[in-house]
This record gives C-alpha cells, sequence and structure tokens, in this order.
C-alpha cells in the first residue's frame, strides 16, 4: 500500500509530461505534414553533382592502387 503512495503522484506527473510534450507538438507543427516526407523519399532527384559536391578521392591503397 505505501508503494501506491509514491507510483499515483509519479504517475500524474508523468501524464502533465506527456500533455504538455503532446501540446507543444501540435502547436509547432509537428504533425502538419504526415504524408510528404513519405513521398519525397519515392521522388527523382535527377541532378547531377558535380565534382566538388561528390567529396574527396579516396586515399590509394598501400600497393599503390585506388580502392574500387
Amino acid at each position: 500500500m505505501e508503494t501506491l503512495y509514491l507510483l499515483i503522484p509519479i504517475s500524474i506527473v508523468l501524464v502533465f509530461l506527456i500533455g504538455i510534450a503532446f501540446w507543444w507538438s501540435l502547436r509547432n507543427g509537428q504533425f502538419d505534414d504526415l504524408e510528404g516526407p513519405a513521398y519525397r523519399i519515392l521522388m527523382d532527384d535527377d541532378r547531377v553533382a558535380s565534382p566538388l559536391e561528390k567529396g574527396p578521392d579516396p586515399a590509394p591503397a598501400e600497393d599503390g592502387r585506388r580502392p574500387s
């Protein structure tokens, strides 16, 4: 019975904190566009990267050959 005196207030505080987090996410637009990111994955990006955007060339291997 004594543990209930601890667990009930902790659970009430936890529910209150979850409610605040949910309210904050609604106010900041976290649930505005739920389907957009899923469709964005499927869209093709036909832009060709320039050599500067590709990054540095890999370092040659110990025997002097480039890694494939």
